[in-house]
């Protein structure tokens, strides 16, 4: 029997012995950790790509563009399926897809431990973000089902598995990888098979609480069937937001996830061990805003916690390139600490938008996630061999001015179509 955050309801049932639409929705606490475990494993996996650039670019003579390149292949291979499995599933469920993705996950890190050239590392992270592509959008839609309600709290729990195990590559980079070169990326297959174990479970309890979850949620007034709880314009006009809102956050953030080390190396002299524990900090950072930022958004609401998240950083990033190492330190926390509170709210503001398209659009907006932060990579990369890794930085300060955006953001409680 799953744990709940919330008392067992009480109060009136019907003749089927069903709870009352009014009863107090059930937290499964058990399947939240459990699918943040999941996400953990598959984002592990996926933080060692960048965690070994460092190495690969020594060992295959790449540039900074050949490195944006890896992420480009990597991000668009992950993003371009998802927002289709999404869509496909929210018509057929397919509650152990996720184990299929994980498949392709484990074969794409044995390709990429014993890759012997550039072509074979492209086509090793291909298969790595096919993999990712299928795990997000059933997954999302989950820890939905298990929310009991609380959707912040549910998004957040899941989403900071997948941060904290992206934040865990750069540490298994220094430790492992750059002792033990390139072929112990093989060794965690291990995690992709735990991980397949764990989705198993999940997927044989999707069924009963989908149920449930759409016995308690509550309904549009007037809400039937498909249709929809929002005019067109209102939907269309947040979708187009909230992505210029996605891109501006995830190209500072891959600015660091791709090129991080590289700035620490030039510019400070670090080792690549240190260099790396300093990508694990910051990434960490990212786990702990994404959890605080869903349990926030849930008490003051998305609106104030997009603005908060995605325009507050200003100040400190336009500090950063002026930093000495201490401070890049503090600052690079704190920003991240910030900015990476917004995708909770994101999700679950483009959830509310199309209630009945949940697939789809965790899809999207996870597939926006890794195309976005590809075509940023290859960007920044670009500009790094051309005008260096400190120019890249001092554009990317800039980023957070996006944020004004989010004055044209629709108010979902002034919307309703």
């Amino acid at each position: 029997m799953d744990q709940s955050l919330e008392n067992p309801p009480s109060g009136n049932t019907d003749q089927m012995g069903k709870r009352s639409l009014s009863a107090r929705p059930a937290v499964h606490i058990s399947i939240l950790l459990v699918l943040s475990a999941t996400h953990l494993l598959n984002d592990l996996i996926q933080s060692l790509i960048p965690a070994v650039y460092p190495i690969i670019k020594e060992s295959y003579a790449l540039d900074f563009m050949q490195v944006g390149m890896i992420t480009l292949f990597f991000q668009i291979s992950g993003s371009l399926l998802q927002p289709v499995i999404g869509w496909w599933t929210d018509r057929r469920p397919a509650p152990y897809s996720p184990v299929v993705g994980m498949g392709f996950t484990l074969s794409g890190l044995l390709s990429l431990a014993y890759a012997s050239s550039y072509e074979g590392i492209l086509m090793a992270v291909v298969l790595i973000g096919i993999g990712s592509s299928i795990f997000h959008p059933e997954a999302t839609r989950m820890a939905r089902y298990a929310s009991g309600g609380r959707q912040g709290l549910a998004q957040g729990i899941f989403q900071v598995g997948g941060q904290f195990g992206g934040a865990l590559g750069p540490v298994f980079a220094a430790l492992i990888i750059v002792p033990w070169g390139q072929s112990s990326l093989a060794w965690f297959s291990v995690a992709s098979l735990v991980a397949i174990l764990l989705m198993f479970w999940t997927g044989g309890k999707q069924t009963r609480i989908s149920r449930e979850f759409a016995l308690l949620k509550p309904r549009a007034k007037g809400a039937t069937g498909d249709r929809q709880a929002y005019a067109r314009s209102t939907i269309v006009i947040g979708l187009v937001v909230l992505t210029i809102l996605m891109f501006s956050k995830n190209a500072y953030s891959e600015s660091f996830r791709s090129f991080y080390t590289f700035y620490l190396i030039g510019k400070f002299g670090l080792s690549i061990p240190a260099s790396q524990m300093m990508l694990f900090v910051f990434l960490f950072s990212a786990a702990v805003g994404v959890l605080l930022g869903g349990i926030v958004g849930d008490r003051i609401g998305r609106y104030r916690i997009i603005w908060i998240s995605v325009l507050g950083p200003l100040p400190l990033t336009l500090l950063l390139p002026y930093a000495d190492l201490f401070w890049t330190g503090v600052l690079t926390i704190m920003i991240n600490l910030i900015m990476a509170s917004a995708f909770a709210s994101i999700l679950i503001y483009a959830m509310d938008l199309l209630p009945n398209r949940i697939g789809l659009i965790g899809g999207l907006f996870y597939g926006l996630n890794f195309g976005l932060g590809g075509l940023a990579a290859a960007l920044l990369g670009s500009l790094a061999d051309r005008y260096g890794i400190n120019t890249v930085y001092m554009i990317c300060s800039f980023l957070p001015l996006a944020g004004l955006l989010a004055w044209f953001l629709p108010r979902l409680d002034e919307a309703k179509g």
